[in-house]
C-alpha cells in the first residue's frame, strides 16, 4: 500500500512534466550505428567480395602414358642382368637372361621406357608370370613430367580443369626452392581401383598408398614450363633447385577451386 500511494504522489506531482524525454544515450546511438554499418558492409562483401579454397592431395611425378609391369615369360635362375635401373631403354631392349630346363631364354622390354624397378637379381629363381621389373613408358627423352593427383572421389566433380596447382615435391626442400607450379589438364570420372592405380604406375605399393582411404579421382597436372630454371619448370622461387627432378618422385599437392561469393554459401 505505501508503494502505491508513492507512486499516485508522483503522478499527481507537477514538478517533472515539462521535462525533456530522453530517447537514447549517445553511446547507445554510437553503437546501434557502428551495428548498422557493419551488417551494411558484411552484407556487400557477401556479394561482391570472393572466396578461394584449396583441396590438397597426394600424388606423383611421372609421365602421362604411366608405366607397366614386366612379367617373366618362363620359369628358371637368372644368371644375367642386362639392364640398369634409371636408364632409358628401346622397345624389345634385353633385361634378364633365365636359364630354364630348354636353354637360356631374354626376358625383353615390351615397349620403350625407362626401367624404374628391377626386381630380380642374379641368382635368384622367377617363375612364369613374376614380376621382374617395372618400365615407365617415355618415348623421347625429352618428354614433360607431369602430376598426377590422387582427389577423394566425392571431391573430384569440384575442380575445374586450368586449375593452378601447387606442388610440394618430396625430393625439394620447400623452404629452400619453394613450390612446382602447374594447372589441371584434365580430371578423371571415374574412380580408381588399386589394381587400375596398380596396373599404370606399375607397382603395387604406390597403388596400396593412393587407395588406402577409398578409390580416389585421377587429376592430371600439367607442369608450367621456364626455361630459367635447371629443371625445366616454374617454382615459387626464381630459380627452384640447381637440379632435375625425376619421374615417380611422390608430390603433395594444393589444387585451388574456382573462387565463390559467400553469399552462394546460404543460397541452396
Amino acid at each position: 500500500m505505501q508503494f502505491r500511494q508513492q507512486a499516485l504522489s508522483k503522478l499527481q506531482s507537477p514538478e517533472e512534466i515539462d521535462l525533456p524525454v530522453r530517447f537514447a544515450r549517445p553511446q547507445g546511438r554510437l553503437v546501434l550505428t557502428v551495428t548498422v554499418a557493419v551488417m551494411l558492409a558484411a552484407s556487400v562483401w557477401a556479394v561482391t567480395g570472393t572466396v578461394s579454397s584449396t583441396l590438397g592431395a597426394s600424388g606423383i611425378l611421372t609421365h602421362a602414358q604411366g608405366s607397366y609391369v614386366l612379367q617373366s615369360p618362363v620359369s628358371g635362375q637368372v644368371t644375367e642382368v642386362l639392364a640398369e635401373e634409371g636408364k632409358r631403354l628401346p622397345a624389345n631392349a634385353p633385361l634378364l637372361k633365365v636359364r630354364t630346363a630348354n636353354g637360356d631364354t631374354t626376358v625383353r622390354t615390351l615397349t620403350a621406357g625407362r626401367l624404374t624397378a628391377l626386381v630380380a637379381d642374379i641368382g635368384s629363381v622367377v617363375t612364369t608370370g613374376a614380376d621382374v621389373a617395372a618400365v615407365e613408358r617415355v618415348e623421347q627423352a625429352d618428354d614433360p613430367l607431369m602430376a598426377v593427383l590422387y582427389v577423394p572421389a566425392d571431391s573430384g566433380s569440384n575442380v575445374p580443369v586450368g586449375a593452378s596447382v601447387d606442388l610440394t615435391v618430396q625430393s625439394v626442400p620447400t623452404q629452400q626452392y619453394g613450390v612446382l607450379r602447374g594447372r589441371v589438364k584434365a580430371v578423371g570420372r571415374t574412380a580408381q581401383t588399386r589394381q587400375r592405380i596398380t596396373g599404370f604406375l606399375g607397382s603395387s605399393q604406390l597403388g596400396e598408398l593412393f587407395s588406402k582411404s577409398g578409390q580416389p579421382v585421377a587429376v592430371l597436372v600439367r607442369l608450367d614450363p621456364s626455361s630459367r630454371t635447371k629443371s625445366g619448370y616454374a617454382w615459387s622461387s626464381s630459380d627452384g633447385p640447381p637440379y632435375a627432378v625425376d619421374s615417380m618422385t611422390l608430390a603433395t599437392g594444393a589444387i585451388r577451386l574456382a573462387e565463390q561469393h559467400p553469399i552462394d554459401w546460404l543460397l541452396p
